[in-house]
């Protein structure tokens, strides 16, 4: 279609070609409570069949960050949308809700159907794995702002609690166990950083790091906790939860306590991947300072009763590292 707007350098008619091509992708996260389609003015989600006594709605908002910039080097765009849904449903999972749906944003220079629909297939592989329907979204074409093979993905999550169930941390007591759920890698956090030790080394493959290159391994998705914590919340076990963002376990912990308390971890109490030994060795990074950017193999904390650690390991299907507990100081001491 050649008129003033496409004159202008943006193309609308990739723009339809992209709204057909995703909504395939936003059927496979149908779920119960979904309305309608893509393509309307905005999504709609009926609650009428969620039997709850006093329900909450908790929301969630992220994005990627520059983890970005290695998945465009790469060419490698099917995964970082499982990274934008992770990013928030996990948030709102450390809340003790369940996510209902979510929305995606993405803007870019030109519009690439096959590129932009890479994207949103990744989305909607977090969605179902999330249990969460993707109910609508925007993709903008933004030239002059974006170069033509860029694109920025940012998202929102929206997910139901009864309110009795919230997780809000004020539970937590000094003495209550800490509890570690392994993360995939690096997440999405640190990646300014990440970038700038080895940005030139992706095609590389270290002794470290197995059989994939450095590219490969720092693209990993981040792992999505929601049907991990679903039966732990249900069973009123978790006292807090603390998802392992930026700011890593320095500024996260703090996060699920009330005032005064903090927390003693143990280092060495769980398997650390060795991609942040990589990190550390090739940024000359501060070991302590490691703590304060990085998830270091634990991407979701619980906060949990001493005597609830039985029920909470046979719950889960996975190992659950004791990794240290609260203290009645508020620091955050890695020992």
């Amino acid at each position: 279609m050649d008129n003033a707007y496409s004159r202008a350098g943006v193309d609308v008619t990739a723009g339809y070609e992209v709204v057909e091509r995703i909504k395939g992708h936003a059927a496979r996260t149908a779920r119960a409570g979904m309305m309608g389609s893509l393509g309307g003015f905005g999504g709609c989600f009926d609650l009428s069949g969620f039997d709850l006594a006093e329900p909450v709605l908790v929301s969630g908002t992220d994005g990627v960050g520059t983890k970005l910039l290695v998945a465009q080097a790469l060419e490698r765009h099917d995964t970082i949308g499982i990274d934008c849904v992770a990013m928030c449903v996990n948030d709102i999972a450390a809340q003790g809700a369940q996510p209902l749906y979510f929305l995606d944003y993405i803007a870019t220079g030109r519009t690439n159907p096959d590129q932009l629909e890479q994207v949103v297939a990744g989305i909607a592989d977090g969605c179902v794995e999330a249990g969460a329907a993707l109910i609508g979204g925007e993709t903008a074409e933004m030239p002059g702002l974006y170069g033509e093979d860029e694109y920025d993905v940012a998202g929102f999550a929206v997910g139901i609690a009864e309110k009795s169930k919230l997780i809000t941390g004020e539970q937590v007591r000094a003495g209550d166990l800490l509890v570690g759920l392994a993360s995939s890698g690096l997440h999405s956090n640190g990646f300014s950083l990440v970038r700038q030790i080895l940005m030139d080394e992706l095609d590389s493959h270290l002794p470290e790091l197995g059989e994939k290159s450095v590219g490969e391994t720092i693209l990993t998705p981040t792992r999505i906790y929601v049907s991990a914590l679903a039966p732990l919340v249900e069973q009123g076990l978790v006292r807090g939860a603390a998802h392992i963002t930026g700011g890593g376990f320095v500024e996260n912990l703090p996060r699920m306590l009330p005032d005064g308390l903090g927390v003693t971890i143990n280092e060495g109490s769980w398997p650390v991947p060795p991609i942040f030994a990589v990190l550390e060795e090739k940024g000359r990074i501060e070991h302590a300072e490691m703590f304060e950017i990085f998830n270091m193999g634990l991407g979701m904390v619980l906060a949990i009763r001493p005597d609830d650690l039985d029920r909470v390991q046979s719950l889960l299907s996975e190992p659950a590292y004791v990794v240290g507990e609260v203290v009645d100081s508020p620091q955050v001491l890695i020992r």
